[in-house]
Parts: C-alpha cells; sequence; structure tokens
C-alpha cells in the first residue's frame, strides 16, 4: 500500500490508532483500479516494482523503444546516455533476460522484451487515467455552498463571482437566495460555508467579516416632482407614500431608524421582503422609498426609476459576510472570503 501511494503521489490511509487505519473517501474505487491495474501485468511479466523498477523507469524504457537511439532517449529525460544503458541492464538483470537487442540497428525488441514493452505502455496508461480520475474527483469534491440575501447576491455580490470564477474555474460554487433569518439558519446547520447579509449581527458561533457598504439615496419614478432634484433635505420626505421593507427585515429596521433619528414620519403604503417588488410599486407611482443604490443600477440606466441624493449626511447600508465559527472554508472558499474583503473598504 506504501507502495501505491507512492505512485499516485497521494494518501489513501489515514492513521487513527497504531493498529488502526481508515480509508478516506474513493479509496475503495482506487484500490479497485489498481488491483486491476496490478493483476494483468502480473499475468504478462513478473515485475517486482518495490525493488526493481518505478514508472520512470519504465517511461524511459518505453521512450527507448519508440526512439530506437539511447543518446535521444537520455536528452529528452534531462539523463546521461550511459544512465539510460545502466537503467536498461539493470531491467534485463532483474528479469534474467535480454529485451533489446543492442546488436541490431536500429534498435530491436527481443520476444521477452515485446511483452515487457506492452505491459508497461499499458501500466503508464492505465497510470495516467487513475491520476485523471483521482484529479476529477478532487474537482467535483472542491465544493462551496454560499447563501446571499436577493438585493446583494443579485446585484453587488456578481462582481465577486465573476473574479472568483477566473481563478477557479472548476470550483462548483452554488449560490442561493435566502431571507437573513434563513441564511443564518442553514449556516448554523452546516449547510451552506458563507453567509452574505445586510446589517450583520452578532452570534457566538458566527464569524463577520465586512462586506460593502452599501450608499443609500431616495428613489422615486421619474414624474415625482422629487426627480428634478439632485438632492434633498430627508425633512423633505414628511408625510410622503412609501414603500417599505416587511417588518422581519433588517434593512427596514435600519431605514426605520434614519427617519426616527430625523424626526421623519412617512406614509407606509405597502410592504414587501423583495427589493424587486419594491422597485416595481415605486415605478408605478405607489410612492418613495430609500434603497440600496447598487440594487437599482438597472433602472436608473433604462429611464424607469431616478436617484436623489439625501443631503444631511452619507447614509449607507452595511453588509457582511458570515462563517461559522470551528468550521474552516477550504482554499478555495478561504480565497473568496479574502477576495470580499480585500476588494472593499467597509467597516462594520
Amino acid at each position: 500500500m506504501q507502495f501505491i501511494q507512492f505512485l499516485l503521489g497521494k494518501q489513501f490511509l489515514t492513521p487513527k490508532t497504531p493498529k488502526e487505519m481508515v480509508y478516506i473517501p474513493s479509496i475503495k474505487l482506487m484500490i479497485v483500479l489498481i488491483e486491476r491495474l496490478f493483476k494483468q501485468i502480473d499475468e504478462i511479466v513478473t515485475i517486482n516494482f518495490a525493488n526493481t523498477m518505478d514508472l520512470e523507469i519504465a517511461n524511459i524504457f518505453c521512450d527507448l523503444v519508440e526512439i530506437k537511439n539511447f543518446s535521444r532517449t537520455a536528452e529528452m529525460h534531462g539523463i546521461s546516455q550511459s544512465a539510460v544503458s545502466q537503467q536498461l541492464a539493470q531491467l534485463e538483470m532483474a528479469h534474467n533476460t535480454q529485451l533489446i537487442n543492442r546488436k541490431k540497428r536500429p534498435l530491436e525488441l527481443t520476444e521477452p522484451g515485446q511483452v515487457f514493452y506492452h505491459g508497461c505502455k499499458d501500466l503508464l496508461e492505465r497510470y495516467n487515467q487513475i491520476n485523471s480520475e483521482l484529479a476529477a474527483l478532487g474537482k467535483t469534491k472542491c465544493r462551496i455552498n454560499l447563501a446571499s440575501i436577493f438585493s446583494i447576491g443579485m446585484h453587488t455580490l456578481q462582481a465577486y463571482i465573476k473574479k472568483f470564477m477566473k481563478i477557479y474555474p472548476d470550483v462548483n460554487l452554488s449560490v442561493e437566495y435566502l431571507d437573513a433569518k434563513d441564511i443564518y439558519a442553514q449556516l448554523l446547520k452546516g449547510s451552506i460555508d458563507i453567509g452574505v447579509v445586510a446589517l450583520p449581527k452578532q452570534d457566538r458561533n458566527v464569524m463577520v467579516y465586512p462586506f460593502e457598504n452599501e450608499p443609500l439615496a431616495l428613489v422615486c419614478s421619474p414624474g415625482r416632482s422629487f426627480a428634478a432634484l439632485e438632492r434633498i433635505d430627508i425633512h423633505q420626505l414628511q408625510g410622503e407614500k412609501f414603500i417599505a421593507f416587511s417588518q422581519n427585515v433588517p434593512t427596514r429596521h435600519h431605514i426605520d431608524g434614519i427617519l426616527k433619528r430625523y424626526s421623519v414620519s412617512v406614509q407606509i403604503m405597502m410592504e414587501f421582503d423583495n427589493i424587486e417588488t419594491i422597485k416595481r410599486a415605486i415605478e408605478i407611482k405607489s410612492g418613495v422609498s430609500i434603497l440600496p443604490l447598487p440594487s437599482i443600477q438597472a433602472e436608473v440606466s433604462n429611464g424607469t426609476l431616478t436617484v436623489v441624493e439625501l443631503s444631511n449626511e452619507h447614509f449607507f447600508r452595511p453588509t457582511g459576510v458570515i462563517i461559522q465559527k470551528g468550521h474552516p472554508l477550504n482554499k478555495a472558499g478561504q480565497y473568496l472570503l479574502e477576495l470580499m474583503q480585500n476588494e472593499t473598504g467597509a467597516e462594520l
């Protein structure tokens, strides 16, 4: 088993106690493949790989047979011509038979050499196949489950996902849109690896990392009187018809807090937990709202919504990335987390 691990460059057994070994996932498949490989090779020619030969020597032997030239084979492998000759001599001594007729030009295989050559070719082909299957298994195992609230996931997060996929194109990145309450629940259950939320709350089981501070502004339909202004005082919203987030959405409490701080009362006409529905209501002139700017870029570009800056201060919505404490991310997940931190200057 140690030799098999050496050949494939993988560790298939994990020590648990001095007398107990545990197979890691997918080892059964690998064992079956390797057993079939060695069984077939043994039927062709008995080779003591541990003592007389490794895959590199097999590869050199096959190249020598195909190139039919010692010096060119040596050059291909970056070794001396005498080293190639010595390796061939060691193989012949180990099996007590001549494999190549050196007197013939170009070089010719003897009958035992033919058997040995085809066995080595089969071994190398199967080795490459096993390596490919191992690589494929590694790729399918590398998965990141991410959940985000809709307004961040559909807008702010997209640029980060594109950058991430350029570096890790083979990672299976699953992105799901949930409300904040469900994101925390799924994270603590271990169903997701990374969560992205607005107004992240402190939890002893959750690590919080700052993400974007999304600017907030007044949003109205182009036909409203506010639309002609570049900026307004927040007090001008007093008594206005307002389209709000639902009470269970953290952003609702954040915006309510801003209005309360400035002693502004608005008429709540409709409440929605989905920012897309809020935008549709504003478009049909049901009221105005205060929304994060990244979520309305498309509507502003096509002229269905208008943004008016609030002049009193720089209002924003803090967002954060959350992971479960004690559950470290894999390499790709750690890169995504660092990317989302390094690309922003947000502070919580």
